[in-house]
């Protein structure tokens, strides 16, 4: 029980709407933070530390409570699902400690990155082993179905974060190419979070979809806020550096909207910051009143605010419940937290 307290002093306080969805997950999510301890065990004590550091850094475990929360709002009454939010967990963590290494990013959740502590090598290769026990949770369950969402996610994930290294610099990327990344790297793991959820409840086909769908959409709003928050949110809120995609040459949709407006001195701009990387200490600021000059901020939430719009309608196949609430009051959470 200590284990687990001081496992959760490290998460995020829940407050609004997600902390009336914690409410109603609260008890299999207690189960689902010790599982993650005792998985996170190994005889190699830099394994459990470098882990640890991550996985107590204060995420808001939002991709596990919704294994949960699907399961639950599907009628499930075994603990299959507490194994699934546990693999939802250690693939989201191996996934933030590799792209860490590959961002060369200094802080994650407001702490200092774990790769910067420990080196770039430990770093990918814990992440490996979460991966591992993440596999190792799935074939537990016993369904082949809920092997086959979760492994095709984590595949998704790692072609969706090629696609955008393959994006750094370049000017010419379209917002259908960013919200096709955005699917792959962010959504893809909401979606099977959700589905899954419902998979091991042994839900009909309607459901699953609905779910599916429900996560998906509000991955991709998740995502594009937080592409906004990187031009326009506090540092405190984001738990890492306000700017850092500027920095890294990432092409969001907010410096892809700003580019469509561009004068010739504006594209010239954000060809030397972002395809050169030549980059001064006051380009950033400059960036951010070219963003704010065309409105990009308020276009990207607007795009966010469709997403959830559509992830909450999913949710109509449901009957009225705490549950579905709680769901779509998430949904709005998603972009509400921008402002």
């Amino acid at each position: 029980m200590r284990a687990v307290q001081r496992y959760l002093k490290g998460a995020t306080e829940p407050t609004g709407a997600v902390e009336r969805l914690y409410r109603l997950v609260e008890a299999d999510l207690a189960h689902v933070n010790a599982l993650i301890l005792e998985r996170m065990r190994s005889d190699v004590p830099l394994i459990p530390e470098l882990a640890g550091h991550l996985v107590n850094s204060g995420g808001k475990r939002l991709r596990p409570m919704l294994t949960l929360a699907a399961a639950q709002i599907c009628g499930y009454q075994g603990l299959g699902h507490i194994r699934l939010a546990t693999a939802v967990e250690f693939i989201h963590t191996a996934t933030l400690l590799h792209d860490d290494v590959v961002d060369e990013s200094d802080l994650r959740r407001g702490k200092a990155a774990a790769h910067v502590i420990w080196g770039n090598a430990p770093s990918v290769l814990v992440g490996d082993f979460l991966f591992s026990r993440s596999f190792q949770l799935m074939v537990e369950t016993g369904s082949l179905r809920v092997l086959n969402i979760l492994s095709n996610a984590s595949a998704v994930i790692a072609e969706g974060e090629v696609m955008q290294l393959g994006t750094k610099g370049n000017i010419g990327v379209t917002e259908d190419t960013y919200l096709k990344i955005v699917a792959s790297k962010t959504a893809a793991l909401f979606a099977a979070a959700a589905e899954s959820g419902a998979v091991v409840a042994q839900s009909d086909g309607l459901r699953e979809m609905a779910l599916k769908t429900y996560g998906h959409n509000l991955g991709i709003a998740f995502q594009l806020v937080d592409d906004a928050l990187d031009y326009s949110g506090r540092e405190a809120m984001m738990g890492k550096a306000v700017g850092d995609d500027f920095r890294e040459g990432k092409l969001t949709l907010p410096v892809i909207l700003a580019l469509g407006k561009a004068s010739s001195e504006e594209a010239d701009f954000w060809r030397r910051t972002m395809v050169q990387h030549d980059q001064s200490d006051a380009d950033l600021t400059h960036a951010i009143h070219l963003i704010d000059k065309h409105h990009a901020i308020g276009a990207t939430l607007s795009r966010a605010r469709q997403f959830t719009e559509e992830a909450c309608r999913a949710l109509n196949v449901f009957p009225d419940s705490p549950m579905r609430r709680a769901l779509n009051d998430l949904a709005e959470f998603c972009v509400s937290r921008a402002y």
